[in-house]
């Protein structure tokens, strides 16, 4: 199943009641970046990508043509480096959403974009209960929770059994 990412506006513009702006970046393969990459990265606007994607491989075919590389070996990088193109498509959008102030605000699982709109909105919804800010908006810049952080809700584990003993046998030495 393909892996959508959720991105929303920056908190200094619209705030998260503009839903119609959250865009949803499909992770994986994308053949028509690897066919038509140009035309791919001016669809999606992706100007930085495309300006850096030109220089490179305007150098790469340069560099290559300068160590005297044949015809062919020239037409097989030039299909790996649009191979590559296909892969990192996905990420090239993410990394323009983030320049852009854009925040990642979920990872969803589903087979089509409608899916996981759907599938990200009924679970977005409950968790907003009426609330604008941006409190469910993952940080991925920072450290990882740790279990001794106050207000956690795994901060405390849970209470042991009276006897103390977690599994099958309930107590030490008891029957079977």
């Amino acid at each position: 199943m393909p892996v959508y990412t959720v991105h929303a506006p920056s908190p200094g513009g619209d705030d998260l009641r503009a839903t119609d702006q959250f865009v949803f970046v499909r992770d994986g393969f994308h053949f028509w970046a690897m066919i038509f990459g140009p035309l791919w990265l001016l669809w999606n606007r992706l100007w930085l990508a495309l300006i850096g994607w030109l220089i490179f491989v305007a150098a790469f075919n340069a560099g290559l043509s300068s160590l005297g590389v044949g015809r062919s070996s020239l037409f097989l990088a030039n299909i790996v480096v649009a191979l590559l193109m296909g892969l990192e498509a996905s990420s090239l959008r993410r990394w323009t959403l983030s320049r852009g102030k854009w925040r990642q605000l979920d990872v969803v699982i589903a087979d089509k974009e409608d899916a996981a709109e759907h599938r990200f909105f009924e679970r977005w919804s409950q968790k907003q209960n009426g609330i604008v800010n941006d409190q469910w908006a993952i940080d991925r810049g920072g450290p990882p929770p740790t279990r001794n952080t106050p207000g956690q809700p795994f901060s405390n584990p849970p209470p042991l059994p009276a006897g103390g003993i977690i599994g099958l046998f309930p107590e030490p030495g008891g029957s079977r």
